[in-house]
């Protein structure tokens, strides 16, 4: 299964989204803000990140933009995650290079499709 960087700052959300991916054969590195998150993407080099947007310090817009420019972390797949269910947050997520946008409370089976469509090699 996939390895994924998940990128949240609230334990209990940590908890639960990382329990439940883990069930489903993933293999799961957590960060607790922006600046971690970088870090992480750049050690381990995931196949897939999963950025909560508000983060302390850098939020996880800023923390997706500094992971677009660089070469190594340039196209990892970003799911932007946020409790915040507007679309100029979504809009705002797409801008800065998500792929996709999801809200919390995360409904899993709608995204686990997402995490599916985004490591699927197109054909």
């Amino acid at each position: 299964m996939a390895r994924i960087l998940l990128v949240e700052d609230n334990e209990m959300n940590r908890d639960m989204l990382s329990r439940r991916l883990l069930r489903r054969g993933h293999e799961i590195t957590m960060a607790v803000d922006g600046e971690a998150g970088i870090a992480s993407a750049i050690e381990t080099k995931p196949d897939l990140i999963l950025m909560d947007i508000s983060l302390p310090g850098m939020d996880g817009w800023e923390a997706t933009t500094v992971l677009r420019s660089r070469a190594e972390t340039a196209s990892i797949p970003i799911i932007a995650l946020s409790a915040h269910a507007m679309e100029m947050d979504r809009q705002r997520s797409l801008e800065v290079g998500c792929n996709d946008f999801d809200t919390k409370p995360v409904d899993l089976a709608r995204l686990l499709v997402k995490i599916e469509a985004l490591l699927t090699p197109a054909s």
